[in-house]
């Protein structure tokens, strides 16, 4: 017998109240005025602080035993699966793959299946051809503000087939691949023993049965790692969808996202490895360009969901509300939902904002080196700024394969944002501690922390 269950859920008057209200505070000349003035006397208390308290600080650290920067755990809180690995380890995986599997049937073309051999010879490369520099999957000084060139990087060589082939879970050989190189990265991370990841992978809701492909491949090749936990990134792509008639309005989205949820916690057995996948799953990620230019406004006046048939894409807004409205519901069956942001840029613009997300302590997952090729030169990026504030900042990595060299890219950041900004090693432990805190891992995982003494004197 079904029994319904009536879960509140949070309002959508109530939500469109809150937005105005929120956009009306943002561009207040008083209030803008008083939490840029709030901003700037936490700055300065911060300054005094180091001044009277660096070197008790540096005393109090040599007195924790056996614990020092590099032996606390670090968690990197913003990080896509598809590109965890640094360029050439993705190299030496191509490599090795095509020595030991040239045979194998990786993509179909036109009802004909190639092998992995026949992939490389149509673009006439062997396993000695190829390089760094071949693969071509750093980003340069070209990817600066063009957000598409970014995203064309993710083809090794810029060959599309190629990203199918490696870093898919969906694909002729059923992620074979994908699978084996997220391992070699898991092996890594638990070998350096105090490194924590919390990758992301694609649910666009496009179809009802992505969660059940996503968590057999997950279950399939036991990508299980205590040192890693899952996000679910969900790209705003409906207009995408919606024009090649793969969905007739933005309700069948999400449903094809949110109903499998639903089912499998009422039900376990009717999708047993989305069961399994959803043990180390920890929250949701609404991902998009956020520099595309909307051409609608989100009010009452808005359609419903099943009534967006239109072919723009609905606004963030509007995005927000109806997932919001879903994980509300879901979270009195289970607790899957993070309360951070990444990158927050735009924050060192609206004093507002960024008071509340001090007042709030709402995790910001900074990224300098992948901002410095996109967005943000370096020296310009906010995140010293943020942290003599008092917000709850930590570094993060985005894409190594993309923006980093060595085998710990999380290491990599630390290292360039202490020598650029000449972090202490109290303000790289903050750092460290402010990942812990705002990522997903379970409070029972015992986690290792060498925390600031003396760090919250200044935000009082």
């Amino acid at each position: 017998m079904s029994t319904e269950l009536e879960l509140p859920y949070p309002d959508l008057q109530d939500y469109i109240n809150d937005m105005n209200v929120m956009m009306a505070l943002i561009i207040n000349g008083p209030v803008k005025s008083f939490c840029y003035r709030r901003l700037q006397y936490l700055s300065s208390k911060f300054q005094m602080h180091i001044l009277l308290n660096e070197m008790k600080e540096l005393a109090a650290q040599k007195k924790v035993p056996h614990r020092d920067f590099y032996n606390i755990r670090k968690v990197d809180t913003h990080i896509h699966a598809a590109s965890c690995m640094n360029q050439k380890h993705l190299l030496r995986f191509i490599k090795r793959a095509m020595k030991k599997y040239p045979g194998e049937i990786v993509h179909v073309e036109r009802g004909k299946g190639q092998t992995l051999m026949e992939v490389f010879e149509s673009m006439n490369l062997t396993a000695f051809d190829l390089s760094v520099d071949t693969l071509d999957m750093h980003a340069d000084r070209n990817t600066f503000h063009r957000f598409d060139k970014f995203n064309a990087k993710y083809n090794p060589i810029g060959e599309s087939i190629l990203r199918e082939i490696f870093i898919k879970t969906d694909n002729h050989v059923e992620g074979k691949y994908f699978g084996h190189i997220i391992k070699e990265v898991m092996a890594d991370l638990e070998e350096s023993k105090y490194q924590n990841v919390e990758l992301r992978v694609s649910v666009c809701g496009r179809c009802r049965d992505e969660w059940d492909k996503l968590a057999q491949w997950a279950v399939k090749h036991q990508v299980y790692s205590n040192n890693v936990r899952w996000l679910v990134q969900v790209p705003r792509l409906f207009d995408v969808y919606h024009t090649k008639k793969q969905l007739c309005n933005f309700q069948e989205l999400l449903d094809n996202i949110f109903m499998p949820l639903f089912e499998v916690t009422i039900d376990p057995a009717r999708h047993c490895e989305l069961h399994l996948f959803l043990q180390h799953v920890v929250g949701f990620d609404s991902v998009d360009d956020e520099s595309k230019p909307e051409h609608h406004c989100f009010n009452m006046e808005s359609p419903l969901p099943v009534n967006w048939t239109v072919e723009d894409n609905p606004p963030y807004a509007y995005y927000l509300y109806y997932m919001y409205a879903n994980m509300a519901v879901l979270n009195h069956l289970r607790f899957i939902v993070s309360e951070n942001i990444s990158h927050g840029l735009l924050l060192r613009k609206a004093p507002v904002l960024q008071y509340l997300y001090y007042l709030a302590q709402i995790g910001i997952a900074m990224s300098p080196l992948s901002n410095n090729s996109l967005f943000l030169s370096y020296h310009r990026n906010p995140l010293p700024e943020y942290l003599s504030r008092g917000l709850m900042v930590s570094l993060s990595t985005d894409d190594p394969l993309q923006f980093h060299f060595t085998k710990e890219p999380l290491m990599e950041e630390y290292s360039i944002a202490a020598q650029v900004w000449k972090l202490s090693s109290c303000d790289m432990c903050e750092l460290a501690r402010n990942s812990v805190l705002m990522s997903g891992f379970s409070h029972k995982v015992p986690l290792p922390l060498l925390f600031r003494a003396i760090s919250f004197l200044y935000m009082t």
